[in-house]
């Protein structure tokens, strides 16, 4: 081989990954002759087992799923070329302004510099093959009056028709409202698919869907537990958060009985949230802790998509009480006083179980639309002579309110949860410490 062959070999092994990864795969949205809607790439039907999140990429491809959401742009080119080599596809977010966090559409000039940049993006990741679709803003009507931000959504969706001819357009809202269908398909027609953020009003979404007049194709962008203004709360207006296990059974009935069954005009979901955050609670929509476990809700996803790869079960917490109260009730306790705290868990694999106890007061830093928000951090120092299912809490001293925080992990990589909301009050009657006994599993989940 002479030395231009080998300059010229050199070259191409280098440029080897930009050329191979430069070609846009087709992705078609086609409607059937029954009338049902079927999502095409690459000339085949895929059908979105989506996570919304960009992290644990390697586990979401482990269970099954074959894409990922993004919100935003943010490390966009790295997220797609992990995608790609992963076998996963990313709805490509661009998170256009929010008038809620003040943004103002009758501001012309700084509409026309938003266009501008997500024009850029379009141009540069159009061609990547990891790229599915194009996710046109996020619940901008969340909290919003001004309906310009339609056409604005309509004006980038059409620029991506115009040069990227390979991936369809979907523009999520918050929920499903019928004045939103009828805004978007008045002043967004570049828009192919709707993507719906949804919890517990999911149920019953694919009627809705019709009832309210949206013909074309939908995707559930956002679906998992009851959200935190969904659930009761106690009298000082603490929201009862589902446990880990409670959470599990209501994904397995959503992903049953209102995603798969809405196939006609469902194209697939993305499971919220692929991650961890602090959202009202540090557990309410994450799907994993801070130390990378998953919880149980991602085994329901792995037996629907991958079961084979099911080989090991996150703990069940079934109940948890607090001074003989179970989680939910209203719970009182005095400053500086000492109770009894026990949770229910169980293991089917007969794992090794560790429980993680602690007493964090109630977040006061509260947003919404999952605006970034600070954790609470927790009391050092108040629970005394823990074990895997049971402790001491000592009350703190300052009156108000608190939660306490339950985790168990069983050296596999899986953990549970619960937390049961408390008030420290003064004046609270003072019930003596004692063992509680739990009550067989049918009675306590009826």
């Amino acid at each position: 081989m002479n030395s231009k062959s080998i300059l010229s070999f050199f070259v191409i092994l280098v440029l080897f990954p930009v050329l191979a990864w430069s070609q846009a795969i087709p992705v078609k949205v086609v409607q059937a002759s029954d009338g049902s809607w079927n999502l095409m790439r690459e000339g085949k039907p895929y059908e979105i087992r989506g996570v919304g999140g960009s992290v644990q990429l390697k586990k979401a491809k482990e269970i099954g799923a074959n894409s990922l959401r993004t919100w935003g742009l943010e490390n966009a080119q790295a997220i797609l070329d992990e995608a790609q080599k992963l076998g996963l596809t990313v709805m490509l977010g661009m998170w256009v302004p929010q008038e809620r966090q003040g943004f103002n559409y009758d501001n012309d000039v700084e509409v026309q510099r938003q266009i501008v940049s997500f024009k850029k993006a379009i141009d540069q990741f159009k061609d990547h093959p990891a790229l599915l679709m194009w996710g046109i803003g996020n619940e901008v009507d969340l909290m919003y009056t001004n309906t310009k931000v339609w056409s604005v959504i309509n004006e980038i969706a059409t620029y991506a028709h115009q040069v990227d001819p390979n991936h369809p357009t979907c523009t999520v809202t918050a929920g499903l409202d019928a004045e939103e269908v009828k805004w978007i398909q008045k002043d967004c027609p570049a828009i192919d698919i709707y993507g719906i953020n949804t919890y517990k009003d999911i149920e019953g979404i694919g009627k809705r869907v019709i009832d309210f007049g949206w013909k074309g194709p939908y995707i559930i962008t956002e679906w998992g537990p009851d959200g935190y203004w969904q659930v009761a709360s106690t009298s000082w207006k603490a929201n009862i958060e589902q446990s880990s296990t409670e959470k599990a059974k209501v994904y397995e009935k959503r992903f049953k009985n209102d995603i798969v069954a809405n196939k006609k005009q469902c194209l697939g979901s993305y499971v919220f949230l692929w991650g961890n955050k602090q959202e009202h609670t540090s557990t309410w929509f994450g799907l994993f802790n801070k130390d990378g476990y998953s919880c149980e809700a991602i085994d329901v996803l792995n037996a629907a998509w991958n079961p084979a790869s099911l080989t090991n079960h996150c703990p069940q917490v079934l109940d948890g009480q607090l001074n003989g109260k179970r989680k939910g009730e209203e719970i009182f306790l005095q400053p500086g006083y000492s109770y009894e705290a026990f949770i229910h868990i169980v293991d089917v694999d007969l794992d090794k179980l560790h429980g993680r106890w602690s007493v964090v007061p109630e977040s006061r830093d509260l947003k919404s639309g999952g605006d970034v928000e600070s954790e609470p951090p927790s009391i050092p120092g108040l629970v005394k002579k823990s074990k895997s299912n049971s402790a001491r809490i000592i009350a703190p001293e300052t009156e108000g309110a608190y939660r306490l925080f339950y985790e168990v992990t069983d050296g596999h990589g899986h953990y549970g949860y619960i937390n049961i909301p408390f008030f420290v009050k003064k004046e609270a009657s003072y019930v003596s410490k004692k063992k509680m006994w739990f009550k067989p599993v049918t009675e306590l989940n009826p």
